[in-house]
C-alpha cells in the first residue's frame, strides 16, 4: 500500500514574512481609539445634561453612577468590535494558508487591534488625569498660600497636635470663672482641642466632660444641666459624623473595587469581541474578494 504521507524537508515552504499585518492592526486600533473618544463626549454630554445633586430633580446620583458604569461598558464592547471588523476586513488576502490558520490569524489580529486601543486610550486617560490632578495641586497652592498669614495666628492659638492638649490639662484653672473670663480665642481654641482629643481616642474622659460642662456653663450663662445636655448633643454629632465618614469610606472602598472587577470583565469581553470582530470581517474580505473573482 502507497503513503500518501510527503516528507518535508525543514524550512521548505517556510514564507519570509512575517503573518503578523501590522498596517490593518494600527488602523483598526486607531479607529476603535477615535470611537471610545467620541463615545465618552457623547455619553459625557448627555450625562450632565440629566444630572442632579439634588435628588427631586433630574437624574439621582447613584442613577448617574450606574448609568455611566453601563456607558463605559457599551463604549468598550462597541469601540472593540468596530476595530476588530475593521482589521480584519482590512488585511490582506492569505493565499496557500489553511482555513485554521486563516481562523487563528484574524482572532490574533483583532486581539492586537484591541489591546493597542486599550494601551492608547489609558494613555490619553492617565495624561487627562495627571493634568486634572496638577491643576488642582496648583489652585490648592494658591488658596493655601494666599490664606497662610491669615490663618497663622489662629492656628497658633487653637493647635490641636502634638502636647497642646496636655498642657491645657495641666494648666487648666481650678476656678471656671478664671477659665470662662479669659480670652475668647484661648478657651475657644482649649475647647477646640478636647474635642479633637476626644474624636481621636473615641471617647471623652469624664475630667474633660465636667470640665466641658462647667465651661459651657459659666461661658453661655445657662445652668449646668443645660450645658450637660449641650456637651451630649455635641458628642453625638460629633459620634454621628465619625459614623458617617466611616460609611462613606467604606462605601468609597467598595465602589473602587466593584469598578476595578466590572471593568476588568468588560476588558476581556472587549478583547473576545474584538477578535470574533476581526474574524467575520476577514471572511466577509475574503468572500467579497472571491465573488468577485469568479464573475
Amino acid at each position: 500500500m502507497q503513503s500518501n504521507l510527503t516528507t518535508i524537508e525543514p524550512g521548505a515552504g517556510e514564507s519570509s514574512h512575517s503573518a503578523v499585518s501590522w498596517a490593518p492592526v494600527f488602523a483598526g486600533s486607531l479607529a476603535a481609539a477615535s470611537l471610545t473618544v467620541l463615545l465618552t463626549l457623547l455619553g459625557s454630554g448627555l450625562g450632565l445634561s440629566v444630572a442632579s445633586p439634588f435628588g427631586s430633580e433630574g437624574v439621582s446620583l447613584t442613577t448617574f453612577a450606574a448609568s455611566t458604569a453601563i456607558w463605559l461598558i457599551i463604549i468598550q464592547w462597541l469601540s472593540a468590535g468596530f476595530g476588530g471588523y475593521l482589521t480584519g476586513r482590512l488585511r490582506t488576502k492569505w493565499v496557500g494558508v489553511h482555513d485554521d490558520e486563516i481562523y487563528f490569524r484574524d482572532t490574533a489580529h483583532g486581539f492586537l487591534s484591541w489591546a493597542l486601543a486599550t494601551v492608547v486610550v489609558a494613555v490619553m486617560l492617565s495624561s487627562a488625569l495627571s493634568s486634572a490632578i496638577g491643576g488642582g495641586v496648583q489652585a490648592a497652592s494658591t488658596v493655601v498660600s494666599g490664606a497662610a498669614s491669615g490663618a497663622g495666628t489662629a492656628a497658633a492659638n487653637a493647635d490641636t497636635g502634638g502636647t497642646s492638649y496636655f498642657v491645657d490639662t495641666l494648666l487648666r484653672p481650678a476656678n471656671i470663672n478664671a477659665a470662662a473670663g479669659g480670652d475668647a480665642n484661648t478657651t475657644e481654641a482649649q475647647v477646640t482641642r478636647i474635642l479633637v482629643n476626644s474624636a481621636t481616642s473615641g471617647e471623652m474622659s469624664e475630667g474633660d466632660k465636667t470640665y466641658l460642662t462647667q465651661l459651657v456653663a459659666a461661658r453661655a450663662g445657662v445652668s449646668e444641666a443645660d450645658a450637660q445636655a449641650r456637651v451630649d448633643q455635641v458628642l453625638a454629632s460629633v459620634d454621628a459624623a465619625k459614623q458617617q465618614a466611616t460609611e462613606a469610606a467604606e462605601a468609597a472602598r467598595k465602589a473602587a473595587v466593584t469598578f476595578s472587577l466590572v471593568t476588568a470583565l468588560s476588558l476581556l469581553i472587549g478583547a473576545f469581541i474584538a477578535s470574533i470582530a476581526a474574524v467575520l470581517g476577514g471572511r466577509e474580505r475574503d468572500e467579497t474578494e472571491s465573488r468577485l473573482s469568479a464573475r
